[in-house]
């Protein structure tokens, strides 16, 4: 639990350096390629040494890769480039996908409590979304890009606890690597190419990677590894409520009375889950 409040908080202001990265110039598939990239290059060595253990699993271990590779690049994007406050309220819909996933993948039980928390979850963001203009009005791909982050991340969650065999040290750093090949090839995609920054820019973005991102990927790793996948999800609302809060003291950012009512909803939803009873999988 202490591992996942952690990952939770340094997730939930990770807005702030990256809207700082991305005032200077660096695109959010450029800032994912070089960050992640830096600790996916160090972590190439920790990854061949453990191939023994996590080629058991090769599949799950791509799987790890490939959601966690979108997911994170999805959510930098958002955060990157929209309303820290909405893209993180519509990411938070990764309690629903992990309650479900859970569900279908591990067998995790959906008990009444469950049933309800994904109820509000749902309305919460149905309200979020401008309630019935939600069906009319197409979403943005801001919109678009956190939502499938929240997604992925949850699905990556379910994927985590599943890989077994896999060590923690590899779960971790195939999600750099899978970052990393996402945004690059993103980037190439669209045809982005580094700008010019200052060195100490580029020094900054060392050390948010080998610091900041480092502890908060591997521990949130460790802490779906140890613990039920949907109540994994919706312990990490402290990455909503720090977003939330940082983004309305230090940025600035306000919320619209429809924000505030699905917010409270989808927080309700996550605070609900978390005190539903840890139960069995399903046989």
């Amino acid at each position: 639990m202490l591992a996942l409040l952690t990952g939770a908080l340094l997730w939930g202001l990770a807005w702030w350096p990256l809207k700082y990265f991305g005032s200077a110039g660096i695109s959010g598939n450029l800032m994912v390629s070089v960050s992640y990239g830096l600790v996916a290059i160090l972590g190439l060595p920790v990854l061949w040494r453990q191939r023994r253990q996590w080629q058991r699993q090769a599949g799950l271990f791509l799987l790890i890769a490939v959601l966690g590779g979108w997911a994170n690049t999805s959510l930098v994007n958002a955060l990157m480039s929209g309303n820290v406050v909405r893209v993180m309220l519509l990411f938070y819909m990764a309690p629903v996908w992990g309650v479900l996933a859970g569900r279908l993948f591990l067998g995790e039980h959906i008990s009444l409590h469950r049933g309800a928390a994904l109820a509000l979850a749902l309305v919460g963001a149905f309200v979020l979304l401008g309630g019935q203009a939600a069906f009319i009005t197409p979403l943005s791909p801001i919109d678009m890009m956190a939502l499938s982050a929240g997604l992925a991340f949850a699905l990556t969650n379910v994927t985590t606890r599943a890989a077994h065999a896999i060590p923690l040290a590899s779960k971790t750093l195939v999600i750099f690597l899978g970052c990393t090949v996402t945004a690059t090839t993103a980037a190439l995609t669209i045809g982005q190419t580094l700008p010019a920054l200052p060195a100490s820019v580029w020094g900054l973005i060392g050390l948010f990677s080998l610091t900041w991102l480092a502890l908060a990927t591997l521990a949130t790793q460790y802490g779906v590894t140890h613990m039920q996948a949907g109540r994994a999800s919706v312990l990490l609302i402290l990455e909503l409520v720090a977003a939330v809060i940082s983004a309305m003291l230090i940025g600035g950012e306000t919320l619209r009375p429809q924000e505030w009512i699905g917010g409270v909803l989808i927080a309700c939803a996550a605070l609900l889950e978390a005190r539903t009873p840890q139960l069995l999988p399903a046989r």
